[in-house]
């Protein structure tokens, strides 16, 4: 089946699949896509397992403005050919949370080169893009939880600075890395702890809160 047609079936699968509640309650929680389905994410799933994982399909469903072809595109990507520069390229065009999420736990945590990516991505200015390298860091904690020394102190830096002076949903992001990186060790959880138990008493709510988020993950 060539590209156009297949992109034709699953446009029109996702049409059949459609939910008007589910679309509406999302843009009015500020989740607004050009054009949303509202199609819930096991029936995507159920749809994308029928195709086989495809390059140039991917890169088709990425660049239509639709929230479920982006969940899918993510899903049918191949890693061997999804380059780096290429992952550059779709992390610039993340515009909300759900996709950030969903494309960082559906392939950029599979990435050979993701722990390298996801700590460019945290020093990035950009609200989604430092959103993406946390999620991403986190997703490779889970699976993987040790650094060595260096890349320690570069994520912990950022992600203090990140929950301290980023968006809500940067600090979100960098507070699930840091609750990661916590759950691997003893160690983990006391470095942590040392980089904030100076702010127990600060005048800065965010390292306040910073503070209780890590005192509550040790007890």
């Amino acid at each position: 089946m060539e590209l156009h047609e297949q992109l034709k079936e699953i446009k029109t699968q996702l049409r059949l699949s459609m939910n008007g509640a589910v679309s509406q309650s999302m843009r009015e929680k500020g989740l607004v896509y050009k054009l949303n389905f509202g199609v819930e994410l096991p029936r995507i799933k159920a749809i994308a397992e029928t195709y086989e994982k495809d390059h140039s399909l991917a890169q088709a469903l990425w660049k239509e403005d639709i929230r479920e072809c982006k969940i899918m595109a993510g899903l049918l990507q191949p890693v061997d050919s999804f380059f780096p520069e290429i992952a550059d390229i779709w992390v610039e065009n993340i515009q909300n949370i759900e996709i950030a999420e969903f494309t960082s736990m559906n392939l950029f945590q599979h990435l050979p080169y993701a722990p390298a990516k996801s700590f460019q991505w945290i020093a990035d200015e950009r609200e989604y893009i430092q959103t993406c390298g946390f999620l991403t860091i986190a997703r490779l904690l889970m699976k993987k939880g040790d650094m060595n020394e260096r890349a320690v102190n570069e994520f912990l830096d950022q992600a203090v600075c990140a929950f301290i002076s980023g968006s809500y949903h940067v600090r979100n992001a960098a507070m699930a890395a840091i609750r990661r990186f916590m759950q691997h060790s003893e160690e983990h959880a006391f470095q942590v702890c040392r980089r904030v138990e100076e702010m127990e008493h600060s005048e800065s709510e965010a390292e306040q809160l910073l503070y209780n988020l890590v005192r509550e993950e040790v007890e």
